[in-house]
């Protein structure tokens, strides 16, 4: 079984920073494509970033390239996103997720195991 538990979130000003965690177990993880999505009241998910084990590659969404940071350290089975430049806009409850498939990254749908969620507040 495969769990992924994020943390990190919480309350920021506009312009401010957060580093978020998803730490993963069970089956190993190495040849996987691991991602950040969003979701915020009344909208649909939304792929925010995604990154292979091995760092090899990365994928950004375009709302968040440039501030945005997604890294992994494979020692300790954890995914990182760095937010800078936060904005009222990024607020949304954040989650990782392990994909089925690398074909359609961005569509939720290619993703079978979930974290529970970490919310991020950016206040004007």
């Amino acid at each position: 079984q495969v769990q992924l538990v994020e943390s990190g979130g919480g309350l920021v000003q506009a312009g401010g920073s957060l580093r978020l965690s998803c730490a993963a177990s069970g089956r190993t993880f190495s040849s996987y494509l691991m991602a950040w999505f969003r979701q915020a009241p009344g909208k649909e998910r939304e792929f925010v970033a995604a990154i292979r084990w091995s760092g090899s590659r990365t994928y950004y969404a375009d709302s968040v390239t440039g501030r945005f940071t997604v890294s992994s350290d494979n020692a300790k089975n954890t995914v990182y996103l760095q937010m800078n430049s936060l904005k009222p806009e990024d607020t949304a409850v954040y989650y990782c997720a392990r994909a089925i498939s690398d074909a359609y990254y961005r569509n939720p749908r290619s993703y079978n195991y979930w974290g529970q969620g970490t919310q991020v507040t950016v206040s004007s």
